[in-house]
């Protein structure tokens, strides 16, 4: 077994005097990210101390007593110099946020740890589903920034003529959609929804969307568009653009002619709406990224998946929520359904064209890439 060349954001040194609150620290902040390993009996500077004894009892206890909740890393020594160090391997937490007995929520940073930010506690507490943004209110909202006749239309759905109703039951019906909170002012999902312009409030929501003449994002730029407004509005304009900008090819048979093999209209909105629905909005400064060059379409969106799902799950049909009002609006506005068969039939239509349709978490970004 070789020992890493030195800290970073998955690897940590530690010495044997390392005190158990220290290494708990440490474990929390590997199990709040990505995972990472902490090699014991080994300094800061990379040089191999060794072990006197085992430590695998005293890691295994700190785990289940000083973090919460409990996790099980893996043990294993080594011997490296003629000296036993331990590697211990965290994973990713599945149960994130994860804590200190002191509650104290830590995170990776490069080959460092740091307090949790509110923002980063926000993701961490999003992620595992005891918090939903899309439920916040707004306090610089107000429901004048709310499309009204959208919303008489989405209540028409069921048999209700929001405009006829008093004031007191229009305040009512909205509250009891989410579509506001029981003080009137609009959620991050309603806005979003429903909002006018919610990206003069929400500057994170929008779509960009970029055509390229080449493989890169340094090739020749063909077209460029910024998609604001409701959601449903961001999706419909979106996959227009994408609509004009995608070529389909095609052959005169006869007098007629027959367009090449394509993808359905479906698809690209599948991947839309997944993106706008699924996004982490709590994350500022970072749109939605569409990018179509000659041989791909990339679909960029903000926010690591949810704790509960993984790259593998995607493919076969996976139902989560990370904005369950989000989900339940535009399910019930007819733009996707709660079971998990979206991507299922986006990799379903790539493999009928014998393309491909790759999924990647890299950071604080959701990418998914649809071969061409």
């Amino acid at each position: 077994m070789n020992l890493p060349q030195s800290e970073n954001q998955y690897v940590e040194f530690k010495s044997e005097k390392v005190a158990a609150e220290e290494l708990a620290e440490e474990i929390v902040a590997f199990a709040n990210g990505e995972g990472g390993e902490i090699w014991l009996g080994v300094e800061d500077d990379g040089q191999v101390s060794g072990l006197s004894r085992s430590y695998e009892e005293d890691v295994m206890n700190i785990c289940r007593g000083s973090v919460r909740p409990p996790l099980t890393p893996e043990y294993a020594e080594f011997v490296v110099d003629a000296k036993t160090v331990a590697r211990i391997i965290i994973p990713k937490g599945p149960d994130r946020p994860y804590a200190t007995s002191r509650d104290r929520y830590l995170v990776r940073v490069g080959s460092t740890k740091r307090i949790a930010s509110r923002e980063e506690l926000i993701r961490l507490f999003q992620a595992s589903g005891f918090f939903h943004y899309d439920l916040v209110p707004l306090n610089q909202a107000r429901t004048t920034h709310l499309d009204y006749s959208a919303i008489e239309e989405y209540f028409s759905r069921y048999r209700i003529s929001f405009s006829g109703e008093s004031e007191d039951e229009k305040a009512r019906l909205l509250a009891a959609g989410d579509i506001t909170d029981a003080n009137g002012k609009p959620t991050v999902g309603g806005l979003l929804v429903f909002g006018i312009s919610p990206e003069n409030i929400l500057h994170q929501a929008g779509i960009a969307f970029a055509h390229f003449n080449g493989q890169e994002l340094g090739a020749e730029l063909l077209d460029k568009k910024m998609f604001g407004g409701s959601l449903p509005r961001q999706v419909d304009n979106a996959l227009a653009a994408i609509k004009a900008n995608i070529p389909i090819g095609s052959t005169i048979a006869g007098s007629r002619r027959m367009d090449a093999p394509h993808y359905p209209d479906k698809v690209f909105r599948e991947l839309l709406v997944n993106a706008v629905v699924h996004r982490n909005y709590s994350i500022s400064g970072s749109q939605i990224r569409v990018f179509l060059f000659v041989d791909r379409i990339v679909f960029l969106s903000p926010g690591r998946l949810p704790n509960t799902v993984t790259i593998e799950k995607l493919s076969v049909g996976t139902s989560f929520a990370r904005n369950p009002l989000l989900v339940r609006l535009m399910e019930n506005l007819g733009y996707m359904d709660r079971l998990g068969r979206g991507l299922p039939m986006v990799c379903q239509e790539a493999r009928k064209l014998n393309k491909s349709v790759t999924f990647e978490e890299a950071g604080e970004m959701f990418r998914v890439a649809l071969q061409l």
